[in-house]
């Protein structure tokens, strides 16, 4: 496909993944290589082969005092342990979602005929267009029966999907360390710390109507009303978003977020941009050979008259080539609600989605939801112009941490916006076309309060760019560590689901609720008021704290910058 690749680091501001990447490519492998060298090391013993290995071993032992032979010892029973039940080592399995609803996934891959030239540039070297749109990938993660996800028939995605080299592949190239060999040992670590994760959806399983049961499940602030609503959200078809990913992300890093607002009765799709930005995705067609998009930047394209483009053409063609994946989602979508479900599993290269024609009319498609993380929420925001409209029928959007060089911010908006930051992209002052990020970012949700359309921006205290995928959950203590994130995982994740049920529910009957009824006290980020800083009792009504209980205490982490009341 081209020369070996420099990544492309549109949201990275700092080196090595320490943002953009929820992987944290360097940092999860380090723990792999030492492990890889020592059982290299081991594995000459005394230089005589394999029958020289015991002497080696019981030298080794001889010598290690007692408390180093029982954390070795602890070590090789963990490892042990792990390769007898295949778990990932160190990482943690996937939390099961909560809510009235189970959670059901489908991946759908839907050709776009005739296929779509967004930009003209082509890789060097080649006549393949580097922005040809050939078909659009997304996972649909939507509510289900508690009966059909517990069948013993039921399947679980990977949460990387196979191959793994070619996700590996991605990462060392956005590592900028791409190679045979290091190819192969991202390769092997991948298999080794999440190769056997799962993601707690039940694959190809029934769209379901109404709750199939009562439960108690982490609701926002309002908590019997958001329950309420999140039953009924079925009768009058399912509301619909459709989220776009961050760079060096793919369909599945935000797996736990989407499954999470699929359990309270959305429907979302999760796209895979094939626009340069994902490690690595399979393109599949029937009647065509599969292909492989691998993460790719400006200095592996070139324009028609042989030229490199600048970094803002690159980044315009991404953003144009991802408006129109999220265009043919909106298509693919439609189709299915329609009464084409059969139409789209039929042509699913990926053989999933034999319910569909069970789908028709159960779907809000007329007014649907656009969200997106960081490149994905630049893109979110840029397909508000002119909206909404048939292509693009967006009621509203969720905004999380917009990029910060990825290209000038869309303010061409009529709809309501929930914007959200976390803690370290608020602490971090960046300058974004000649002033402060923040403050663009603030005087966008300001605007569009001014034109009519109720908007909120907020930060997330605690948080870490990556806290909103599924990456802080598998690897907390090592997430926690390399990005600087305070809160607890779980709660950090719970947070931005809760706050998106209220942002949803508002778009639906228009009642301000829980955080958003709130009016904003910050007008910039105060680092002095961080998270747990504020604690329940110290506001002005100790009664009415005991009464609403702990999301109540909405000051412990979040800080509001505007509200559509001041």
């Amino acid at each position: 496909m081209g020369a070996a690749l420099s990544a492309h680091k549109t949201e990275l501001t700092t080196p090595a993944f320490s943002f953009e990447s929820p992987g944290i490519v360097s940092a999860k492998f380090s723990a792999f290589g030492y492990i890889a060298m020592k059982s290299s090391l081991e594995s000459r013993g005394t230089g005589k082969g394999l029958h020289a290995a015991p002497t080696g071993l019981a030298h080794l032992l001889h010598f290690l005092p007692g408390w180093k032979l029982f954390v070795l010892s602890l070590a090789a029973a963990y490892f042990l342990y792990c390769f007898v039940t295949s778990r990932p080592i160190f990482a943690h399995p996937l939390p099961k979602h909560t809510g009235p609803y189970a959670v059901g996934a489908i991946d759908i891959e839907a050709p776009v005929s005739p296929a779509r030239t967004i930009d003209p540039a082509r890789f060097k070297g080649t006549a393949e267009k580097a922005f040809e749109l050939q078909s659009v990938l997304f996972t649909l993660y939507y509510p289900t029966t508690y009966a059909a996800a517990s069948s013993s028939q039921t399947r679980r995605h990977t949460w990387i999907p196979k191959p793994l080299w070619l996700r590996a592949k991605g990462y060392a190239r956005a590592a900028h360390i791409s190679n045979w060999v290091t190819d192969a040992i991202f390769t092997g670590a991948i298999r080794g710390l999440v190769g056997s994760i799962t993601i707690p959806a039940a694959v190809d399983v029934p769209l379901s109507d109404h709750a199939s049961r009562e439960s108690k499940f982490a609701t926002s602030w309002d908590k019997e009303e958001t329950k309420q609503q999140v039953l009924d959200s079925g009768l009058s078809g399912h509301p619909v978003i459709i989220f776009s990913h961050g760079t060096v992300s793919s369909r599945t890093d935000y797996s736990h977020y989407a499954g999470e607002l699929a359990a309270r009765g959305y429907v979302v799709a999760m796209l895979e941009h094939r626009d340069g930005s994902c490690p690595g995705s399979v393109i599949m067609r029937h009647m065509h050979p599969d292909q492989i998009r691998l993460l790719f930047d400006e200095s592996e394209v070139e324009t028609t008259d042989g030229n490199k483009p600048s970094t803002e053409d690159f980044h315009k063609a991404q953003l144009n080539f991802r408006e129109a994946e999220i265009e043919e989602t909106v298509r693919v979508l439609k189709m299915i609600n329609l009464g084409r479900g059969a139409d789209v599993f039929q042509q699913n290269p990926r053989g999933e989605g034999k319910d569909l024609p069970s789908w028709t009319g159960r779907l809000n498609t007329d007014e649907m939801i656009i969200s997106g993380h960081s490149y994905g929420a630049t893109g979110a925001l840029q397909t508000l112009r002119n909206g909404p409209n048939e292509k693009r029928p967006f009621k509203g959007a969720i905004i999380l941490d917009p990029g910060k060089s990825s290209g000038p911010l869309n303010k061409d908006i009529n709809v309501p916006l929930l914007v959200v930051h976390s803690n370290s992209w608020s602490r971090h002052t960046s300058i974004f076309y000649g002033r402060a990020h923040f403050d663009t970012v603030k005087d966008i949700v300001e605007e569009n309060n001014a034109r009519g359309n109720p908007s909120w921006f907020m930060t997330s205290l605690g948080t870490s760019h990556p806290s909103v995928t599924d990456a802080p959950l598998l690897e907390p203590f090592l997430l926690s560590f390399t990005t600087g994130a305070t809160i607890n995982v779980y709660q950090g994740l719970r947070q931005y689901v809760h706050v998106a049920e209220d942002f949803l529910a508002f778009l639906s009957d228009g009642k301000e609720r829980g955080l958003l009824a709130e009016k904003a006290e910050f007008p910039q980020y105060d680092a002095g008021s961080g998270l747990g800083m504020w604690k329940p009792g110290q506001g002005d009504d100790q009664k009415a704290w005991e009464e609403k209980g702990e999301w109540w205490d909405w000051r412990s982490y979040w800080q509001l910058h505007v509200s559509p009341d001041n």
